[in-house]
């Protein structure tokens, strides 16, 4: 800072950065992380923007990827955002402040209106530590909406309830009351992460054995999502995403460098 403020150094392509001061300069209450998210290469927000910026000014390209990651649940996608709420802090949704980080609308494959809300993660490892605060103000809320979408196992809300797998249910319950409060036919919510994230992986198992029902839940990891988009698509920003965020490779060699400088000292 100043410079990647000035610059959006931190995003991709032009497209994406023209995205990004539109979203900040009219941010209508969204909530971004400033400096995060202009000087932070691994922060989860600016990945937001590389990897589904360019979507929203390609919504042919996102249909043909999301048809095939959802199984043909999306039709065709009509609109992508970001940092999206149907309304903070509103008593009919959750009452607190979550917001699904991607949100995006699509047409069924009858026709009908749906949305995806994801949860994007990264490096994070869930454990945020005010779990039990966020219960203590809103839990008998959360607790109603859990009742009223049927797709949790009684036995397992005290797990949902109190530990780091908290957010991703209240990102679920969100869900939940949007698709029912706003006539949508169809809904899901998504957590998205990459395959090496051993906590994210985990507690994707963990959630999963909390539900009854899992149709409203979906994990994805940000390696499927890109190898699906460059099934459709050369585009170079693709590329440009896999190296900065995928491409692991890059720190074993930097890693093997050190060890072998260890070595020869």
């Amino acid at each position: 800072m100043p410079s990647a403020n000035d610059t959006l150094s931190n995003y991709l392509t032009p497209n994406i950065r023209e995205v990004v001061r539109g979203e900040l300069d009219d941010s209508g209450g969204k909530f971004y992380s400033v400096p995060r998210i202009y000087d932070n290469l691994l922060s989860s927000q600016p990945l937001c923007f590389n990897l589904f910026g360019e979507l929203t000014l390609d919504l042919d390209l996102a249909t043909r990827a999301l048809v095939d990651m959802s199984e043909g649940r999306i039709a065709q996608v009509r609109s992508i955002d970001f940092e999206s709420s149907p309304g903070r802090r509103d008593s009919r949704y959750t009452r607190d402040k979550s917001a699904f980080d991607v949100y995006i609308q699509y047409e069924t494959r009858l026709g009908g209106r749906g949305f995806a809300g994801i949860e994007v993660k990264y490096h994070e490892n869930l454990n945020i530590g005010s779990e039990r605060k966020h219960y203590e103000d809103h839990g008998k809320r959360y607790d109603e909406i859990a009742e009223i979408m049927g797709c949790f196992r009684k036995a397992k809300l005290d797990k949902l309830r109190g530990s780091r797998l908290q957010q991703i249910w209240r990102d679920h319950l969100l869900m939940g009351m949007h698709k029912d409060m706003d006539g949508f036919e169809d809904a899901f919510f998504v957590f998205l992460h990459p395959e090496a994230n051993a906590c994210c992986s985990e507690a994707v198992r963990e959630y999963l054995k909390c539900l009854s029902d899992d149709s409203s839940f979906r994990s994805w990891t940000l390696e499927g999502l890109v190898e699906c988009l460059t099934a459709h698509s050369s585009a170079e920003w693709l590329w440009e995403f896999h190296r900065r965020y995928l491409d692991f490779s890059r720190l074993d060699d930097l890693l093997g460098q050190e060890l072998a400088g260890d070595v020869a000292g």
